[in-house]
């Protein structure tokens, strides 16, 4: 018998603060504990109560909902604090595990600081999902969010990720993945990716591919849905930036100093620049 037949009572939960994973599509990947709880839910805060309206809908709940996110006030969280105390309040994202890119956990830590329980319900989470299956190494690797907007403070948070030993999850927008990705190509170079959208829903999409490529093809393409981008660790890599890197040396060549080739290369390939300059170097004698 399912969890939606038959859920836990009210009582089986002590009152406090439960963060609870919804699906990022597929509907049926919601837990049976997810259900149990939204069933013994006195509130729910959510992000935004016509998603999760729906997703109450479809097992048959009718809660009362408090908005929770970004722009909630230092009195929104103590009314949700307050109902903790002696009820149950369930924290629910529009899908996924929430805190994950999403508001929230000033929530929690002021929960634990006034020694109120604070327990969760796992599940989905489309940055471990797409992880899962993009090929590239997981037994390291960081999640990012979402990269700034702005040109400047894009360029300069990418360039703090270049030489981290791991891969690199990211959340991006349809309407600026390929500005991202051409960026990322800037810094990272040839490094294998992944954009991964739409998991677990019927449209769902994973590309691989170089950032070079990934960049190319999204140049003039925005897609629809949520979507992550996952990109291979400096030494992941390997050989495959080196051609690049070399064949953007030689271009490099054409219409700079070596000095200035060398530093351009280094930077966008995250290669020593030293070495890069001496492979300079090399290129301009053969070809003298």
């Amino acid at each position: 018998m399912s969890s939606l037949d038959n859920p836990l009572p009210d009582k089986a939960f002590d009152s406090g603060l439960y963060i609870v994973a919804t699906p990022i599509g597929n509907l049926a990947d919601l837990s049976q504990r997810a259900v149990q709880l939204l069933t013994a839910a006195d509130i729910v805060a959510v992000e935004d109560s016509r998603v999760t309206g729906k997703l109450l809908h479809h097992i048959g709940l009718k809660k009362k909902m408090r908005r929770y996110n970004d722009y909630s006030s230092a009195d929104d969280r103590d009314r949700l604090l307050a109902a903790a105390q002696t009820g149950v309040v369930v924290l629910v994202s529009d899908a996924g595990t929430p805190l994950i890119s999403d508001p929230g956990y000033k929530l929690v830590r002021a929960a634990r600081e006034q020694g109120i329980y604070v327990s969760t319900a796992p599940g989905p989470s489309a940055a471990i999902a797409a992880l899962s299956i993009s090929g590239l190494p997981t037994d390291k690797f960081l999640f990012a969010g979402f990269l700034p907007a702005k040109e400047k403070a894009r360029a300069a948070a990418i360039n703090g990720y270049r030489n981290i030993d791991a891969t690199l999850i990211f959340y991006e927008s349809g309407p600026r993945l390929g500005s991202a990705l051409a960026a990322l190509a800037l810094v990272l170079g040839g490094r294998g990716a992944v954009v991964a959208r739409e998991l677990t829903k019927k449209f769902e999409e994973v590309v691989t591919g170089t950032l070079p490529d990934l960049a190319a093809r999204y140049a003039n393409e925005t897609p629809k849905g949520e979507i992550v981008v996952i990109i291979s660790p400096p030494e992941a890599a390997g050989t495959a930036e080196e051609g690049d890197a070399d064949a953007a040396l030689a271009e490099a060549l054409t219409r700079l100093p070596a000095a200035k080739a060398a530093a351009e290369i280094a930077h966008r390939f995250a290669l020593d620049r030293k070495q890069v300059y001496a492979r300079a170097n090399a290129m301009k004698s053969k070809c003298s």
